[in-house]
């Protein structure tokens, strides 16, 4: 693909730059890298995305230049233990302890995939910053380089605040003045003595403290900055964070120029009214074939269509109990939102970040079914915007609630006027763009 960025936008005096971008994860943890990417390049920069081999070919898509790294932290998703987390969730003390046990493994696991990011970063030695998810400590590498590391938050949560609490955990609600303290979960997962061994003896770093927000700050001790990735009209911010932090709306990649729909999807979507949308995302567990009878059941209970995305295997279509697929439901396995989301009539999705954004932008309601961590919150702020009825936890979902949480989408005006009217506020914020005026701030 030819390369489409304006060296103009750079203005008078200005040079191009290459950034690395370290994602790794599902798809809702790298398509906004992949956004930011496709953004930077836009600007006459020369983005790096150091992704999972798997996003090789979306990368490929957009012109995008690519490096494959370990996506050993995925690959936990696979296992028993992490689908019957899912499907419990975190709540209870059991539910704590799992995660517990989680986190101390992913920590493992993210050592070959800093590996290979510091490998990357080696042998390109022009890397003027480092951008990364605050779920992999790549600010070792740009200590490394000796050059800027920017941290994405992709929910919020990551940065402690006393105006509310921890957002990444279903936690209870607490006093107000104890609401910094439940940040203490954020800075223990991200205390990890594997990751400093593997900084002091593999990088030749000098070790780091490991008091309060240590991964915030530079070895010199100034505020790394932060981007949210994800927009202040749905979810608090606190003024107090200052320009360190910048909370620029969600980031959404373009139309990918070599997709087109399958037929089948768009005959299904000419032949009636438009369908709900249902989807579970990167959220696997271990009732995949439970979850289709499930919601092709409510499906069958409203009377309406539906399409049915597979995913990561949230959602197993290949059987029912039926053993006959209803000429009502189509399943696909995934499709861009941006393209998808518009020609539906609601959304049932997870709650995972991007797909939350994907909807609001779109202008549909929403039926969230959230499964664990952010997900809770991000259940609670769709309602609270007037977009969707009250949440349905996977512990607790039927046919006949989700039947009735779907026609209330589908059919209550107000819910319909309120997420037509906030698309265009979500659209405006224009967030990848807000994104990289704030990153080219601190490295130019």
């Amino acid at each position: 693909m030819p390369n489409t960025a304006r060296p103009e936008i750079l203005g008078v005096g200005a040079r191009p730059r290459k950034v690395l971008l370290a994602a790794c994860g599902t798809r809702g943890d790298v398509q906004p890298f992949l956004a930011l990417a496709v953004a930077l390049r836009r600007h006459g920069h020369h983005p790096l995305l150091a992704a999972p081999s798997s996003y090789a070919s979306d990368a490929a898509a957009f012109g995008v230049e690519f490096a494959a790294i370990d996506d050993g932290p995925t690959r936990i998703l696979d296992e028993t233990a992490s689908r019957r987390l899912i499907d419990r969730g975190l709540m209870g003390v059991r539910g704590k302890l799992a995660a517990a046990r989680t986190v101390a493994r992913l920590k493992r696991l993210l050592i070959a995939s800093l590996r290979d990011v510091a490998a990357i970063a080696h042998d390109h030695g022009d890397v003027a910053a480092v951008v990364h998810s605050a779920a992999l400590p790549a600010q070792h590498v740009a200590d490394m380089l000796d050059v800027p590391a920017v941290v994405v938050a992709l929910q919020p949560g990551w940065i402690p605040t006393g105006e509310f609490p921890c957002q990444l955990l279903p936690l209870p609600q607490v006093p107000r003045l104890l609401n910094r303290s439940t940040y203490a979960l954020v800075t223990a997962a991200q205390r990890s003595r594997e990751v400093e061994r593997w900084r002091t003896t593999e990088l030749g770093l000098a070790p780091r403290r490991h008091g309060a927000r240590r991964w915030l700050r530079d070895p010199e001790g100034r505020r790394r900055p932060v981007l949210q990735a994800f927009s202040r009209l749905v979810t608090p911010i606190d003024p107090a964070w200052g320009d360190a932090v910048r909370t620029t709306g969600f980031w959404f990649l373009p139309a990918r120029p070599d997709w087109t729909p399958p037929g089948e999807l768009t005959r299904f979507l000419d032949e009636g009214p438009p369908p709900v949308y249902i989807g579970f995302g990167s959220m696997t567990g271990t009732r995949a074939r439970r979850n289709n009878d499930l919601v092709t059941e409510a499906i069958r209970l409203t009377g309406g269509r539906a399409v049915i995305a597979t995913g990561w295997g949230g959602i197993d279509a290949s059987a029912s109990r039926s053993g006959r697929p209803s000429p009502n439901i189509l399943a696909i396995e995934q499709a861009p939102h941006d393209w998808l989301f518009p020609r539906m009539a609601a959304i049932v999705h997870h709650g995972g970040p991007g797909t939350v954004g994907a909807a609001l932008a779109a202008g549909r309601p929403q039926v969230l079914c959230p499964h664990m961590g952010d997900q809770t919150h991000w259940s609670a702020r769709v309602r609270a915007l007037g977009v969707a009825p009250a949440p349905l936890t996977v512990r607790t979902l039927t046919a006949p609630r989700l039947a009735e949480a779907i026609s209330a989408s589908t059919t209550d005006a107000r819910l319909r006027c309120r997420a037509t009217g906030i698309a265009p506020l979500i659209q405006a914020e224009n967030g990848v763009d807000a994104a990289v005026k704030s990153l080219l701030a601190h490295i130019m």
